[in-house]
Protein backbone atom coordinates (compact mmCIF):
# COMPACT_ATOMS: atom_id res chain seq x y z
CA UNK A 1 0.00 0.00 0.00
CA UNK A 2 1.35 3.66 -0.74
CA UNK A 3 3.01 5.38 2.33
CA UNK A 4 1.53 8.48 4.25
CA UNK A 5 3.75 11.52 5.88
CA UNK A 6 3.13 13.10 9.01
CA UNK A 7 5.26 14.98 11.45
CA UNK A 8 4.09 12.65 14.48
CA UNK A 9 2.32 9.25 14.59
CA UNK A 10 1.41 7.79 18.01
CA UNK A 11 0.86 3.96 18.72
CA UNK A 12 -2.42 3.60 20.97
CA UNK A 13 -5.57 5.99 20.94
CA UNK A 14 -5.22 5.37 25.42
CA UNK A 15 -5.40 8.38 27.09
CA UNK A 16 -1.82 9.43 27.29
CA UNK A 17 -1.54 8.93 23.97
CA UNK A 18 -4.42 11.26 23.39
CA UNK A 19 -2.88 13.91 25.57
CA UNK A 20 0.55 13.78 23.61
CA UNK A 21 -1.59 14.10 20.94
CA UNK A 22 -3.53 17.12 21.95
CA UNK A 23 0.10 19.19 23.58
CA UNK A 24 1.86 18.19 19.64
CA UNK A 25 -0.68 19.43 17.53
CA UNK A 26 -1.60 22.68 19.77
CA UNK A 27 2.20 22.96 18.85
CA UNK A 28 1.50 22.93 15.11
CA UNK A 29 2.55 19.40 14.52
CA UNK A 30 0.72 16.36 12.45
CA UNK A 31 0.01 14.04 14.73
CA UNK A 32 -1.68 10.93 13.44
CA UNK A 33 -3.19 8.65 16.22
CA UNK A 34 -3.59 4.63 15.55
CA UNK A 35 -5.85 2.87 18.09
CA UNK A 36 -6.10 -0.93 17.15
CA UNK A 37 -9.65 -1.46 18.77
CA UNK A 38 -12.92 0.27 16.87
CA UNK A 39 -13.14 2.70 19.59
CA UNK A 40 -10.74 5.25 20.86
CA UNK A 41 -9.80 5.21 24.61
CA UNK A 42 -8.14 2.72 25.35
CA UNK A 43 -8.64 1.11 28.74
CA UNK A 44 -10.58 4.06 29.59
CA UNK A 45 -13.99 3.40 27.65
CA UNK A 46 -17.46 3.19 28.26
CA UNK A 47 -19.26 0.56 26.36
CA UNK A 48 -22.42 -1.33 26.66
CA UNK A 49 -21.95 -4.55 28.05
CA UNK A 50 -25.99 -5.42 28.28
CA UNK A 51 -29.20 -3.92 26.55
CA UNK A 52 -29.67 -0.53 27.82
CA UNK A 53 -26.71 -0.86 29.87
CA UNK A 54 -23.08 0.74 30.00
CA UNK A 55 -20.27 1.36 32.29
CA UNK A 56 -16.98 1.81 32.30
CA UNK A 57 -14.24 -1.27 31.01
CA UNK A 58 -10.70 -1.43 32.92
CA UNK A 59 -11.02 1.97 34.42
CA UNK A 60 -13.68 2.72 36.88
CA UNK A 61 -13.06 5.97 39.02
CA UNK A 62 -11.41 9.74 38.30
CA UNK A 63 -9.18 10.95 40.94
CA UNK A 64 -5.74 11.19 39.64
CA UNK A 65 -6.48 13.49 35.97
CA UNK A 66 -3.70 15.97 36.45
CA UNK A 67 -5.83 19.44 37.03
CA UNK A 68 -3.24 20.93 34.15
CA UNK A 69 -4.33 18.68 31.75
CA UNK A 70 -7.75 19.07 32.41
CA UNK A 71 -7.15 22.96 32.02
CA UNK A 72 -4.95 23.04 29.40
CA UNK A 73 -7.17 20.44 26.71
CA UNK A 74 -9.88 22.58 27.93
CA UNK A 75 -11.77 18.84 28.64
CA UNK A 76 -14.98 20.52 30.16
CA UNK A 77 -15.40 22.82 26.97
CA UNK A 78 -15.27 19.24 25.32
CA UNK A 79 -17.55 17.71 27.56
CA UNK A 80 -16.28 16.56 30.34
CA UNK A 81 -18.00 16.80 34.12
CA UNK A 82 -17.04 14.90 37.16
CA UNK A 83 -19.26 14.76 40.27
CA UNK A 84 -18.11 13.83 43.70
CA UNK A 85 -18.74 11.01 45.25
CA UNK A 86 -20.80 11.80 48.41
CA UNK A 87 -19.23 9.31 50.58
CA UNK A 88 -15.36 8.17 50.12
CA UNK A 89 -16.27 4.60 51.40
CA UNK A 90 -18.07 1.61 53.05
CA UNK A 91 -16.62 -0.74 54.81
CA UNK A 92 -18.86 -3.83 55.80
CA UNK A 93 -17.31 -5.00 59.36
CA UNK A 94 -16.80 -9.03 60.32
CA UNK A 95 -18.78 -7.98 63.16
CA UNK A 96 -22.07 -6.43 61.66
CA UNK A 97 -20.52 -2.83 62.09
CA UNK A 98 -19.91 -1.06 58.98
CA UNK A 99 -17.48 2.32 58.32
CA UNK A 100 -18.12 5.64 56.12
CA UNK A 101 -15.09 7.61 55.20
CA UNK A 102 -15.29 10.62 53.59
CA UNK A 103 -15.38 14.64 54.07
CA UNK A 104 -16.83 15.61 57.71
CA UNK A 105 -17.72 11.81 58.43
CA UNK A 106 -14.64 9.77 59.02
CA UNK A 107 -13.47 10.98 62.43
CA UNK A 108 -16.48 10.20 64.20
CA UNK A 109 -17.46 6.87 62.23
CA UNK A 110 -13.89 6.01 63.14
CA UNK A 111 -14.34 6.83 66.96
CA UNK A 112 -17.29 3.91 66.63
CA UNK A 113 -14.69 1.33 66.89
CA UNK A 114 -11.40 3.21 68.32
CA UNK A 115 -11.53 6.15 70.15
CA UNK A 116 -7.53 6.78 69.97
CA UNK A 117 -7.44 6.18 66.21
CA UNK A 118 -10.08 8.97 66.11
CA UNK A 119 -8.12 11.04 67.63
CA UNK A 120 -5.10 10.23 65.04
CA UNK A 121 -6.84 10.65 62.36
CA UNK A 122 -5.93 14.43 61.50
CA UNK A 123 -2.08 14.03 62.24
CA UNK A 124 -1.95 10.68 59.76
CA UNK A 125 -4.10 13.23 57.10
CA UNK A 126 -1.85 15.92 57.79
CA UNK A 127 1.54 13.71 57.38
CA UNK A 128 -0.13 12.19 54.15
CA UNK A 129 -0.81 15.26 52.67
CA UNK A 130 2.38 16.14 52.77
CA UNK A 131 4.08 13.40 51.19
CA UNK A 132 1.08 13.20 48.31
CA UNK A 133 1.43 17.16 47.80
CA UNK A 134 5.68 16.38 47.33
CA UNK A 135 4.21 13.51 44.30
CA UNK A 136 1.81 16.29 43.16
CA UNK A 137 5.10 18.29 42.45
CA UNK A 138 6.93 15.42 40.55
CA UNK A 139 3.96 14.17 38.23
CA UNK A 140 4.69 16.61 35.24
CA UNK A 141 8.52 16.89 35.95
CA UNK A 142 10.42 14.88 33.79
CA UNK A 143 12.85 12.38 36.18
CA UNK A 144 16.87 12.98 35.98
CA UNK A 145 17.66 10.43 33.34
CA UNK A 146 21.41 8.62 33.94
CA UNK A 147 23.09 9.60 30.42
CA UNK A 148 26.38 7.28 29.00
CA UNK A 149 28.89 9.52 28.39
CA UNK A 150 30.45 12.52 29.26
CA UNK A 151 29.74 15.98 31.08
CA UNK A 152 27.94 17.72 28.38
CA UNK A 153 25.69 14.57 28.52
CA UNK A 154 25.59 14.85 32.42
CA UNK A 155 25.11 18.52 33.38
CA UNK A 156 21.21 19.09 32.06
CA UNK A 157 20.74 15.73 34.11
CA UNK A 158 22.96 17.22 36.92
CA UNK A 159 20.82 20.93 37.09
CA UNK A 160 17.30 18.75 36.63
CA UNK A 161 18.23 16.63 39.76
CA UNK A 162 19.31 20.05 41.66
CA UNK A 163 15.69 20.96 40.62
CA UNK A 164 14.29 18.26 41.67
CA UNK A 165 15.67 18.52 45.11
CA UNK A 166 14.92 22.55 45.61
CA UNK A 167 11.01 21.16 45.31
CA UNK A 168 12.17 18.85 48.44
CA UNK A 169 13.43 21.84 50.41
CA UNK A 170 10.53 22.67 52.30
CA UNK A 171 10.71 19.17 53.84
CA UNK A 172 12.40 18.44 57.26
CA UNK A 173 15.28 16.10 57.66
CA UNK A 174 12.98 13.83 59.86
CA UNK A 175 10.33 13.92 57.38
CA UNK A 176 12.54 13.72 54.46
CA UNK A 177 13.30 10.37 56.13
CA UNK A 178 9.54 9.24 56.51
CA UNK A 179 9.22 9.40 52.99
CA UNK A 180 12.34 7.54 52.02
CA UNK A 181 10.91 5.00 54.13
CA UNK A 182 7.50 4.64 53.01
CA UNK A 183 8.97 4.19 49.41
CA UNK A 184 10.92 0.67 51.08
CA UNK A 185 7.96 -0.26 53.89
CA UNK A 186 5.03 -2.12 53.50
CA UNK A 187 1.05 -0.44 53.91
CA UNK A 188 0.75 -2.67 56.97
CA UNK A 189 3.68 -2.09 59.06
CA UNK A 190 2.82 1.70 58.10
CA UNK A 191 -0.37 1.81 59.10
CA UNK A 192 0.07 -0.68 61.72
CA UNK A 193 2.20 1.84 63.50
CA UNK A 194 -0.81 4.42 63.27
CA UNK A 195 -4.14 2.67 63.84
CA UNK A 196 -5.35 -0.23 66.03
CA UNK A 197 -8.56 -1.38 64.68
CA UNK A 198 -9.41 -3.08 61.35
CA UNK A 199 -11.70 -1.36 59.26
CA UNK A 200 -9.44 2.39 59.25
CA UNK A 201 -6.71 -0.03 58.34
CA UNK A 202 -8.52 -1.94 56.39
CA UNK A 203 -9.83 1.21 54.17
CA UNK A 204 -6.39 2.89 53.66
CA UNK A 205 -4.79 -0.35 53.62
CA UNK A 206 -6.79 -1.40 50.30
CA UNK A 207 -5.18 1.77 47.83
CA UNK A 208 -1.91 -0.51 48.81
CA UNK A 209 -3.63 -3.90 46.82
CA UNK A 210 -5.62 -2.39 43.79
CA UNK A 211 -3.21 -2.91 40.92
CA UNK A 212 -0.62 -4.46 42.90
CA UNK A 213 -0.37 -8.60 43.12
CA UNK A 214 1.10 -8.29 47.14
CA UNK A 215 -0.11 -8.42 50.66
CA UNK A 216 -0.26 -5.24 52.61
CA UNK A 217 2.27 -6.14 54.28
CA UNK A 218 4.77 -6.79 51.07
CA UNK A 219 7.70 -4.30 51.55
CA UNK A 220 7.03 -1.28 48.93
CA UNK A 221 3.18 -1.48 49.18
CA UNK A 222 3.11 2.04 51.24
CA UNK A 223 4.34 3.73 48.03
CA UNK A 224 1.31 2.26 45.79
CA UNK A 225 -0.75 3.39 48.44
CA UNK A 226 0.51 7.10 48.29
CA UNK A 227 0.64 6.89 44.62
CA UNK A 228 -3.46 6.47 45.27
CA UNK A 229 -3.71 9.56 47.53
CA UNK A 230 -1.98 12.30 45.34
CA UNK A 231 -5.24 13.17 42.90
CA UNK A 232 -7.85 15.51 43.30
CA UNK A 233 -11.70 16.07 41.86
CA UNK A 234 -12.80 19.99 41.41
CA UNK A 235 -9.98 20.81 42.97
CA UNK A 236 -10.45 18.79 46.28
CA UNK A 237 -7.47 16.77 46.98
CA UNK A 238 -8.00 13.70 47.72
CA UNK A 239 -11.31 13.42 46.56
CA UNK A 240 -13.12 10.64 43.88
CA UNK A 241 -15.14 11.24 41.44
CA UNK A 242 -17.50 9.93 38.82
CA UNK A 243 -17.13 10.95 35.41
CA UNK A 244 -20.39 11.91 33.87
CA UNK A 245 -21.12 9.29 30.92
CA UNK A 246 -18.39 7.00 32.49
CA UNK A 247 -14.85 6.82 31.87
CA UNK A 248 -15.13 6.98 28.20
CA UNK A 249 -16.75 10.22 28.68
CA UNK A 250 -12.58 11.34 30.04
CA UNK A 251 -11.37 10.25 26.03
CA UNK A 252 -13.86 10.96 24.60
CA UNK A 253 -13.27 14.85 25.60
CA UNK A 254 -9.68 14.55 25.14
CA UNK A 255 -10.30 13.14 21.67
CA UNK A 256 -12.27 15.90 20.46
CA UNK A 257 -9.48 18.33 22.49
CA UNK A 258 -6.99 16.78 20.33
CA UNK A 259 -9.30 16.68 16.60
CA UNK A 260 -10.26 20.86 17.23
CA UNK A 261 -6.01 20.88 17.31
CA UNK A 262 -5.94 19.55 14.04
CA UNK A 263 -4.97 15.62 15.03
CA UNK A 264 -5.74 12.61 13.30
CA UNK A 265 -7.48 9.95 15.07
CA UNK A 266 -7.93 6.47 13.30
CA UNK A 267 -9.37 3.27 15.22
CA UNK A 268 -9.30 -0.39 13.68
CA UNK A 269 -5.49 0.66 12.84
CA UNK A 270 -3.21 -1.79 14.97
CA UNK A 271 0.35 -1.31 14.28
CA UNK A 272 2.54 -4.66 13.17
CA UNK A 273 6.20 -2.73 13.02
CA UNK A 274 7.82 0.15 13.83
CA UNK A 275 9.86 1.10 11.01
CA UNK A 276 13.81 1.86 11.54
CA UNK A 277 16.37 3.24 9.32
CA UNK A 278 19.80 3.39 10.08
CA UNK A 279 19.17 3.42 13.79
CA UNK A 280 16.02 5.86 13.49
CA UNK A 281 12.20 5.43 13.83
CA UNK A 282 10.88 7.06 10.85
CA UNK A 283 7.26 5.34 10.79
CA UNK A 284 5.17 2.39 11.28
CA UNK A 285 3.74 -0.70 9.82
CA UNK A 286 0.13 -1.22 10.17
CA UNK A 287 -1.64 -4.62 10.37
CA UNK A 288 -3.55 -3.41 6.81
CA UNK A 289 0.07 -3.37 5.13
CA UNK A 290 -0.21 0.49 5.18
CA UNK A 291 3.07 2.72 5.91
CA UNK A 292 3.16 5.58 8.16
CA UNK A 293 5.94 7.49 7.65
CA UNK A 294 6.68 10.07 10.37
CA UNK A 295 9.87 12.03 12.21
CA UNK A 296 8.79 10.91 15.20
CA UNK A 297 6.97 8.29 16.46
CA UNK A 298 5.55 7.92 19.85
CA UNK A 299 4.11 4.82 21.68
CA UNK A 300 1.25 4.68 24.28
CA UNK A 301 1.67 0.59 24.95
CA UNK A 302 3.09 -1.70 27.61
CA UNK A 303 6.98 -0.97 27.39
CA UNK A 304 7.13 -4.83 27.71
CA UNK A 305 4.44 -5.55 24.37
CA UNK A 306 6.06 -2.57 22.61
CA UNK A 307 9.41 -3.34 22.92
CA UNK A 308 9.19 -7.18 22.45
CA UNK A 309 6.59 -7.36 19.73
CA UNK A 310 6.66 -3.82 17.65
CA UNK A 311 10.31 -2.85 17.43
CA UNK A 312 12.72 -5.03 15.40
CA UNK A 313 15.11 -6.84 17.84
CA UNK A 314 18.00 -5.35 15.65
CA UNK A 315 17.18 -1.86 16.71
CA UNK A 316 17.79 -2.39 20.52
CA UNK A 317 20.86 -2.55 22.60
CA UNK A 318 20.54 -6.12 23.96
CA UNK A 319 21.07 -4.74 27.56
CA UNK A 320 17.63 -2.84 26.95
CA UNK A 321 15.68 -5.59 25.15
CA UNK A 322 16.95 -7.93 28.07
CA UNK A 323 15.38 -5.86 30.63
CA UNK A 324 12.22 -4.69 28.80
CA UNK A 325 11.85 -8.76 28.42
CA UNK A 326 12.06 -8.96 32.25
CA UNK A 327 9.88 -5.86 32.87
CA UNK A 328 7.43 -7.02 35.44
CA UNK A 329 3.90 -6.62 34.64
CA UNK A 330 0.74 -8.41 36.55
CA UNK A 331 -1.24 -6.72 39.01
CA UNK A 332 -3.97 -9.60 40.00
CA UNK A 333 -7.30 -7.81 38.78
CA UNK A 334 -10.19 -9.17 37.67
CA UNK A 335 -13.33 -7.17 36.73
CA UNK A 336 -16.96 -7.67 36.07
CA UNK A 337 -19.67 -5.35 35.55
CA UNK A 338 -22.73 -6.24 36.21
CA UNK A 339 -26.41 -4.79 35.13
CA UNK A 340 -28.75 -5.09 38.07
CA UNK A 341 -32.45 -4.69 38.51
CA UNK A 342 -32.81 -3.01 41.67
CA UNK A 343 -29.78 -1.72 44.24
CA UNK A 344 -27.93 -3.90 46.54
CA UNK A 345 -29.28 -4.11 49.94
CA UNK A 346 -26.96 -4.49 52.94
CA UNK A 347 -27.89 -6.35 56.10
CA UNK A 348 -25.71 -4.29 58.13
CA UNK A 349 -27.17 -0.90 56.48
CA UNK A 350 -30.17 -1.23 54.93
CA UNK A 351 -31.74 0.48 52.35
CA UNK A 352 -30.57 3.03 49.94
CA UNK A 353 -27.93 6.27 50.90
CA UNK A 354 -24.98 8.02 50.33
CA UNK A 355 -23.11 4.63 51.21
CA UNK A 356 -24.10 3.26 48.21
CA UNK A 357 -22.32 6.56 46.01
CA UNK A 358 -18.61 5.59 47.54
CA UNK A 359 -16.64 2.08 46.74
CA UNK A 360 -17.86 -0.24 48.79
CA UNK A 361 -14.72 -2.34 49.88
CA UNK A 362 -15.73 -6.55 51.37
CA UNK A 363 -12.36 -6.73 52.42
CA UNK A 364 -12.64 -6.24 56.35
CA UNK A 365 -8.84 -6.14 57.67
CA UNK A 366 -5.44 -6.12 56.35
CA UNK A 367 -5.31 -9.88 57.54
CA UNK A 368 -8.01 -10.93 55.04
CA UNK A 369 -6.51 -8.99 52.13
CA UNK A 370 -3.13 -11.17 53.06
CA UNK A 371 -4.47 -14.34 52.95
CA UNK A 372 -6.48 -13.47 49.39
CA UNK A 373 -2.92 -13.30 48.10
CA UNK A 374 -1.63 -16.27 49.99
CA UNK A 375 -4.87 -17.98 48.09
CA UNK A 376 -4.11 -16.32 44.81
CA UNK A 377 -0.34 -17.44 44.56
CA UNK A 378 -1.61 -21.23 45.96
CA UNK A 379 -4.74 -21.93 44.16
CA UNK A 380 -4.81 -19.26 41.17
CA UNK A 381 -7.19 -16.72 42.63
CA UNK A 382 -8.41 -16.20 46.54
CA UNK A 383 -10.91 -17.93 47.88
CA UNK A 384 -12.50 -14.87 49.43
CA UNK A 385 -11.83 -12.74 47.08
CA UNK A 386 -11.06 -8.75 47.83
CA UNK A 387 -14.46 -7.09 46.06
CA UNK A 388 -14.72 -2.97 45.74
CA UNK A 389 -17.80 -2.28 43.93
CA UNK A 390 -18.74 0.77 42.80
CA UNK A 391 -22.55 1.71 41.14
CA UNK A 392 -22.08 4.68 39.32
CA UNK A 393 -25.80 4.40 38.20
CA UNK A 394 -26.20 6.01 41.43
CA UNK A 395 -24.50 8.93 40.35
CA UNK A 396 -25.41 8.62 36.72
CA UNK A 397 -28.88 7.58 35.65
CA UNK A 398 -27.71 8.44 32.15
CA UNK A 399 -25.55 4.20 31.93
CA UNK A 400 -29.20 2.26 32.89
CA UNK A 401 -32.69 2.23 32.31
CA UNK A 402 -34.90 4.26 34.34
CA UNK A 403 -35.22 2.18 37.97
CA UNK A 404 -32.21 0.06 37.46
CA UNK A 405 -27.97 -0.30 38.13
CA UNK A 406 -24.98 -0.97 36.79
CA UNK A 407 -22.48 -1.95 38.89
CA UNK A 408 -18.25 -2.88 38.90
CA UNK A 409 -16.76 -5.15 40.47
CA UNK A 410 -12.87 -4.48 40.98
CA UNK A 411 -11.68 -7.52 42.14
CA UNK A 412 -8.30 -8.46 43.53
CA UNK A 413 -6.33 -10.88 44.03
CA UNK A 414 -6.49 -13.84 41.14
CA UNK A 415 -3.32 -14.63 39.62
CA UNK A 416 -1.96 -12.89 36.63
CA UNK A 417 -1.35 -15.96 34.90
CA UNK A 418 -2.28 -19.16 35.92
CA UNK A 419 0.72 -22.14 36.01
CA UNK A 420 0.70 -24.64 33.06
CA UNK A 421 -1.09 -27.69 34.34
CA UNK A 422 -3.56 -26.31 36.64
CA UNK A 423 -6.44 -28.23 37.46
CA UNK A 424 -9.13 -27.65 34.61
CA UNK A 425 -6.90 -26.13 32.59
CA UNK A 426 -3.71 -23.15 32.81
CA UNK A 427 -5.65 -20.65 30.37
CA UNK A 428 -8.18 -18.70 32.70
CA UNK A 429 -11.26 -19.12 29.67
CA UNK A 430 -11.52 -22.17 31.75
CA UNK A 431 -12.06 -20.42 34.59
CA UNK A 432 -13.57 -16.94 34.07
CA UNK A 433 -17.46 -18.09 35.04
CA UNK A 434 -16.36 -19.60 37.80
CA UNK A 435 -14.10 -17.11 39.17
CA UNK A 436 -17.11 -14.74 38.52
CA UNK A 437 -19.82 -16.49 40.45
CA UNK A 438 -17.63 -16.51 43.34
CA UNK A 439 -17.07 -12.51 43.44
CA UNK A 440 -20.78 -12.37 42.84
CA UNK A 441 -21.19 -14.92 45.77
CA UNK A 442 -19.00 -12.69 47.77
CA UNK A 443 -20.79 -9.28 47.37
CA UNK A 444 -24.23 -11.33 48.29
CA UNK A 445 -22.48 -12.29 51.54
CA UNK A 446 -23.28 -8.61 52.72
CA UNK A 447 -26.40 -8.23 50.59
CA UNK A 448 -28.57 -11.11 49.86
CA UNK A 449 -30.30 -9.70 47.18
CA UNK A 450 -27.37 -8.95 45.49
CA UNK A 451 -26.95 -12.14 43.07
CA UNK A 452 -30.47 -12.59 42.50
CA UNK A 453 -30.68 -8.76 40.97
CA UNK A 454 -27.83 -9.17 38.38
CA UNK A 455 -29.60 -9.16 34.73
CA UNK A 456 -26.43 -9.57 32.95
CA UNK A 457 -22.67 -9.22 32.98
CA UNK A 458 -19.43 -8.63 31.37
CA UNK A 459 -15.93 -10.56 32.71
CA UNK A 460 -12.27 -9.38 32.26
CA UNK A 461 -9.91 -11.82 33.55
CA UNK A 462 -6.72 -11.01 33.30
CA UNK A 463 -6.41 -12.89 30.07
CA UNK A 464 -9.23 -10.73 28.81
CA UNK A 465 -7.66 -7.44 30.18
CA UNK A 466 -4.74 -8.21 27.81
CA UNK A 467 -6.19 -9.41 25.03
CA UNK A 468 -8.95 -6.28 24.85
CA UNK A 469 -6.85 -4.04 25.81
CA UNK A 470 -3.13 -4.55 25.56
CA UNK A 471 -2.77 -4.58 29.55
CA UNK A 472 0.16 -6.80 29.73
CA UNK A 473 -0.81 -9.72 32.28
CA UNK A 474 -4.02 -7.86 32.85
CA UNK A 475 -1.63 -5.24 34.84
CA UNK A 476 -3.54 -2.22 34.72
CA UNK A 477 -0.47 0.13 35.55
CA UNK A 478 1.58 -1.13 32.29
CA UNK A 479 4.47 -2.34 35.03
CA UNK A 480 4.46 -2.70 38.63
CA UNK A 481 4.52 0.07 40.37
CA UNK A 482 7.92 -1.26 42.18
CA UNK A 483 11.12 0.92 43.40
CA UNK A 484 13.09 -0.60 40.40
CA UNK A 485 10.35 0.60 38.30
CA UNK A 486 9.71 4.08 39.39
CA UNK A 487 10.64 7.23 38.66
CA UNK A 488 14.49 7.47 36.49
CA UNK A 489 14.04 3.63 36.16
CA UNK A 490 10.90 3.90 34.69
CA UNK A 491 11.01 1.72 32.34
CA UNK A 492 14.38 1.69 32.63
CA UNK A 493 17.63 3.71 34.08
CA UNK A 494 18.98 5.83 30.84
CA UNK A 495 15.46 6.03 29.72
CA UNK A 496 13.13 7.30 32.33
CA UNK A 497 13.00 11.15 30.45
CA UNK A 498 9.93 9.60 28.10
CA UNK A 499 13.16 8.76 24.76
CA UNK A 500 14.37 5.05 23.70
CA UNK A 501 17.27 3.88 22.35
CA UNK A 502 16.62 4.29 19.14
CA UNK A 503 15.94 8.11 17.97
CA UNK A 504 12.94 9.72 17.32
CA UNK A 505 11.28 7.12 18.76
CA UNK A 506 9.55 8.30 22.45
CA UNK A 507 7.23 6.89 24.90
CA UNK A 508 4.37 8.48 26.48
CA UNK A 509 2.21 5.95 28.23
CA UNK A 510 1.55 4.86 31.76
CA UNK A 511 5.06 2.32 31.61
CA UNK A 512 6.65 5.70 31.88
CA UNK A 513 7.02 8.15 35.10
CA UNK A 514 4.53 8.73 36.85
CA UNK A 515 2.94 5.24 35.95
CA UNK A 516 -0.48 4.30 36.18
CA UNK A 517 -3.81 5.52 36.79
CA UNK A 518 -5.97 8.05 34.56
CA UNK A 519 -3.55 11.13 35.39
CA UNK A 520 -2.88 11.89 31.38
CA UNK A 521 0.88 13.34 33.02
CA UNK A 522 2.95 11.00 30.75
CA UNK A 523 1.18 12.05 27.74
CA UNK A 524 1.90 15.39 28.88
CA UNK A 525 5.70 15.09 30.24
CA UNK A 526 6.39 13.46 26.98
CA UNK A 527 4.88 16.16 24.29
CA UNK A 528 7.19 18.31 26.37
CA UNK A 529 10.08 16.30 25.95
CA UNK A 530 9.43 15.91 22.24
CA UNK A 531 8.76 19.41 21.21
CA UNK A 532 11.91 20.12 23.12
CA UNK A 533 13.97 17.70 20.85
CA UNK A 534 12.80 19.40 17.88
CA UNK A 535 13.22 22.93 18.93
CA UNK A 536 17.22 21.48 19.29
Amino acid sequence: MPSERCDVVIVGGGHNGLVCAAYLARAGLRVTVLEARGVVGGAVVTEEFHPGFRNSGAAYTVSLLNPKVIADLELARHGLRIIERKVANFLPSEDGRWLLTGPGRTQEEVAKFSARDAARLDDYGRQLDLFADVLRELVLVTPPNLPSGGLRQALPELVRAAKLAGRLRHLDLAALRELLRLFAISAGDYLDQWFESDPIKAVFGFDSIVGNYASPYTPGSAYVLLHHVFGETNGKKGVWGHAVGGMGAITQSMARSAEARGALIRVNAPVREVLVEHGRAVGVLTVAGEELRARTVVSNLNPHLFFTKLVPESALPPDFLGHMRQWRNGSGSFHVNVALSELPNFTCLPGTGDHLTGGIIMAPTLGYMEQAYFDARTHGWSRRPIVEMLIPSTLDDSLAPRGKHVASLFCQHVAPKLPEGFPGGSSWDAHREEVADLMIATVNQHAPNFKASVLGRRILSPLDLERTFGLTGGDIFHGALAIDQLFSARPALGFGNYRTPVKGLYMCGSGTHPGGGVTGAPGHNAAREILSDRKA
